[in-house]
């Protein structure tokens, strides 16, 4: 049974509540949801082990016409880009027969990789506790319970820095409003997100709702906070703007890695 206040998000024992259900999804959203259900066992079949939803489709917040689909599949074997492929070609299938979606992203792992001891706080956990079971055995089975501490925060965002130099040489080719404005939403998210997980264990909960987010980080960080407000609207209404990228890739990023880093240290390096 989930808390209030700032055991948000924690059953009695203070950990992480799954987020998500199959019974949260909006009645709009339901069509669209057996209809990948149904396709993704036509295209990946015996190659995929687990099918799950998530993002704000199974937590309840969709929007119609506004929020994409969000899926991720277990594939026995490392996705090769024949799969990425027929990953996109189904989305894209679905993206035009349903209005109600804007957009469906699928992210592809390994069975192995995401039970692996070296994703067991990054990949496991978004697994175990922002992923809803769709298709197939649930990995949340084979991995553990988890609490809003440092190992968490430090396993999940504490790589910031190392994304810097990407955003930056994205922010250089980015010729066209569009694909300015696609990459704000992602760089401001992703900076919301961060600067909530640098909080998360003080705050002692958890939350997907960015305005919560940017709230909980305002609680600690007040001379941050307008900041990371004014992120959250671009989140969702995203503008093409370059002073805002660079402000984000010049001031708030480089000083969210330094403080995350001081806080928490810096995330494993993976294989």
């Amino acid at each position: 049974m989930a808390t209030t206040g700032q055991h948000k998000g924690l059953d009695s024992q203070g950990y992480i509540v799954p987020e998500g259900s199959l019974g949260k999804v909006p009645y709009a959203f339901r069509p669209v949801v057996a209809a990948a259900r149904d396709r993704l066992i036509d295209v990946f079949g015996a190659r995929m082990t687990s099918g799950y939803l998530y993002g704000s489709v199974p937590r309840g917040t969709a929007r119609v016409g506004r929020s994409g689909l969000d899926l991720l599949l277990a594939l026995r074997e490392e996705p090769t880009d024949a799969d990425r492929a027929e990953a996109r070609t189904l989305g894209e299938a679905l993206d035009k027969e349903f209005p109600e979606i804007d957009g469906v992203g699928t992210l592809l792992y390994s069975r192995r990789r995401l039970l692996s001891e070296a994703e067991r706080y990054d990949l496991g956990w978004f697994v175990a506790c922002l992923c809803t079971p769709l298709l197939g055995e649930d990995l949340a089975e084979d991995l553990p319970r988890y609490r809003p501490d440092t190992l968490l925060a430090r396993e999940t965002n504490g790589d910031l820095a190392l994304l810097l130099a990407r955003w930056r040489e994205e922010a250089s080719v980015a010729a066209t409003e569009d694909a300015r404005r696609a990459l704000v939403r992602r760089v401001a998210r992703h900076l919301v997100r961060t600067g909530f997980t640098l909080v998360m264990p003080r705050w002692h909960g958890w939350t997907s709702d960015l305005a919560e987010m940017a709230e909980a980080f305002a609680r600690y960080y007040p001379e941050r906070a307008p900041q990371m407000r004014a992120a959250v609207e671009v989140s969702y209404e995203p503008t093409d703007d370059p002073a805002v990228l660079r402000s984000y890739v010049d001031d708030l990023a480089p000083w969210l890695a330094e403080e995350y880093a001081r806080v928490h240290g810096v995330k494993a390096p993976r294989p």
